[in-house]
Order: C-alpha cells, then sequence, then structure tokens
C-alpha cells in the first residue's frame, strides 16, 4: 500500500513516499487545452507547466490550482491532484489504496479544509486526512508535537504565513496571514517597472528574488522587455536593491507573526527560550528573514535543514502516527 505525504502548496506541490522519500517536487502549476472544463485535456503540470507561464499559446492556459494555500477552484484542483497521483504512483491500484496525509494551512476554514478532502477524494484518494501545515513541518523536523513541552515553528510559504505554539496534542497559540513569498515576487515585478522600466514575467520576478537570497555578487542582471521600446533589454540591479524593495512586506509578516506572543502563556516561554523558534517554507529563505524574526520575538531561530520538503516529509511520517492525527488531523 502506497503511503503519502503532500504539501500542496501555492507555489510548489511535494509528495514524500514514506519508503522512496521525495517523488515529487515541482511548481504548482497546470497546463491544459482550453474549452469546457469537463472535456478540457491536460497538457502537464508541475515543472513542464511552469516553463509555459507567460508564454503560453492560444488555445491553452496555464493555472494555479490553490491561492493563498487553499482551493479556490475544485475541478482545477482534482484534475491537478490526479495528475500528480499518475506521476507519483508505480502502478494504478496503488492510487486507489493510498494513504495520504496533505498539509493545510492552520489559518485555513472549516469549508476550505473540506474542499482540498473532496477533491483529494475525488481525485482517487480513499479516506485522506487533512494535517496542519506547521504541525506536519514540525514532525519533518524531528519535532514531536506530542511532548509535554512547548515549541513554536514558523512556516512562511507562497501564500500563507503562520506561526503556531503546540504542546501535548494541543496549539497553544497560532497567528496566520495572507500575504507571503508571492507578495514578494509582486513587489520585486512593480519595482523593475517601475524604476527600472523594465516589463519582467512572474517568473523571473520570482527567480530574481530566490538568487538575491544566495547571491554573492553585487548585483544581479535581470532581462525582460523595455517599457518605453518594447525591446529585449537586460539590467543590473543592485542585491541590496532588491533586498530593500521586499522587506517592507517581510517586516508586515514578522509583525503578524510576532503578535502570538502576547498569547503565549508565561509557564511556555521558557520553553521556547531555550529551543528556539524553528522556521521552514520558501519564503524563510529570504535574505535577512531568520534575523528580523529573531529580533521581532526575541527567541533564537533556526532555518530547518529541509525547509522546502519539510512539511511532506513530516506528513508522510504521520501516516503511521494515530496520536498526531487524531489531534491535530482533519478527515
Amino acid at each position: 500500500m502506497a503511503e503519502f505525504g503532500i504539501d500542496l502548496g501555492t507555489a510548489n506541490t511535494v509528495v514524500c513516499d514514506e519508503s522512496r522519500g521525495i517523488v515529487f517536487d515541482e511548481p504548482s502549476v497546470l497546463l491544459r487545452r482550453s474549452g469546457r472544463r469537463r472535456h478540457a485535456r491536460i497538457l502537464a503540470i508541475g515543472r513542464e507547466a511552469s516553463e509555459l507561464l507567460g508564454r503560453v499559446p492560444a488555445g491553452m492556459s496555464a493555472m494555479r490550482p490553490l491561492q493563498d494555500g487553499v482551493i479556490t477552484d475544485l475541478e482545477t484542483a482534482r484534475s491537478y491532484l490526479r495528475a500528480v497521483l499518475r506521476r507519483t504512483t508505480r502502478h494504478p491500484w496503488q492510487r486507489n489504496y493510498a494513504r495520504v496525509v496533505i498539509g493545510v494551512p492552520s489559518g485555513a476554514t472549516v469549508l476550505e479544509r473540506q474542499a482540498l478532502l473532496e477533491a483529494a477524494d475525488e481525485a482517487g484518494i480513499r479516506g485522506p486526512t487533512a494535517l496542519d501545515e506547521p504541525i506536519a513541518g514540525a514532525v519533518g523536523c524531528g519535532i514531536d508535537p506530542m511532548e509535554r513541552r512547548v515549541h513554536m515553528v514558523v512556516d512562511v510559504g507562497g501564500g500563507t504565513a503562520e506561526v503556531t505554539a503546540f504542546c501535548f496534542g494541543g496549539v497553544l497559540t497560532a497567528r496566520s496571514c495572507r500575504v507571503a513569498g508571492d507578495e514578494m515576487t509582486v513587489a520585486v515585478y512593480r519595482h523593475m517597472r517601475e524604476h527600472h522600466q523594465l516589463v519582467v514575467g512572474e517568473q523571473t520576478a520570482e527567480d530574481v528574488k530566490i538568487r538575491v537570497g544566495f547571491e554573492t555578487e553585487p548585483s544581479v542582471v535581470v532581462p525582460g522587455r523595455d517599457a518605453g521600446t518594447g525591446h529585449a533589454r537586460l539590467a543590473t540591479v543592485p542585491v541590496a536593491e532588491i533586498v530593500e524593495v521586499v522587506e517592507p512586506i517581510t517586516d508586515s509578516i514578522v509583525e503578524t507573526l510576532a503578535a502570538c506572543l502576547d498569547d503565549l502563556p508565561p509557564e511556555a516561554v521558557g520553553d521556547v527560550l531555550a529551543d528556539g523558534v524553528t522556521v521552514f517554507g520558501g519564503a524563510s529563505l529570504t535574505r535577512g528573514f531568520g534575523a528580523r524574526l529573531e529580533r521581532a520575538f526575541g527567541f533564537p531561530v533556526k532555518v530547518a535543514e529541509n525547509p522546502l520538503t519539510c512539511v511532506a516529509e513530516g506528513a508522510a511520517r504521520c501516516v503511521h502516527s494515530r496520536a498526531v492525527t487524531d489531534a491535530y488531523g482533519w478527515s
């Protein structure tokens, strides 16, 4: 029987097989031929579909099945999940008997959670379980959410940013904001247009944001179209300038999440101060994010060893952990 943990994110989808490890780690994008939805043909998913963003031929459409970490179109999400399962299972019968735990934002409403479970069920997953992403990520980082000790984690993805403090099968406090990595990408796009008169695509803006987090050179070269002439052009942009562009968004995320400290019981502060705050999610790799979070929280902050895949890995481990899924999960 196949056992999967799925991190169905706004930006990327990660699937972890308990026995094989990561079997799918690609952008959450679906490419299909335009037409009536029931007869629309899926042409590509993941990286193959993402490469066509901004250059989709006529008669086709590229779309993301999730917005802000939750499903907005049930039909699209169902088609996407079914296609992902076909890519990750070796035999058709494995899709029908797979045991699956899917990560869901802790700030998702009951209806949004039900929509996710319904899409998974219609995609062929029998009896799926939805688990809060911060809890799944914590398990993927080696934290036991059933321990008699308070732990705090921060999950910053493409569509949502969340902080959760938990202990012995229960959540002490949680804050969520739907301002995260995608808003940073939009900020880069607008800055390039307004200050460099360069029109770039969504994928280019995303690549620039990611590169800045690791770039050792003082500047990056950005390709695009000149806003005035329409001709192709390259712009050399200082790394510090891009960092300054995303800084206000980073600060707003940190301020929202730091407010959870007001809800934290005094007895819990000692545990968090001793163990620190664990951060994961793609946007956690933004340059300077950990330092700002540490200043705001006043606690040590450490980025997970596997910040992009720990939610899926933790969800896969929870397939066998009835105590965790009973305490934190939805089915």
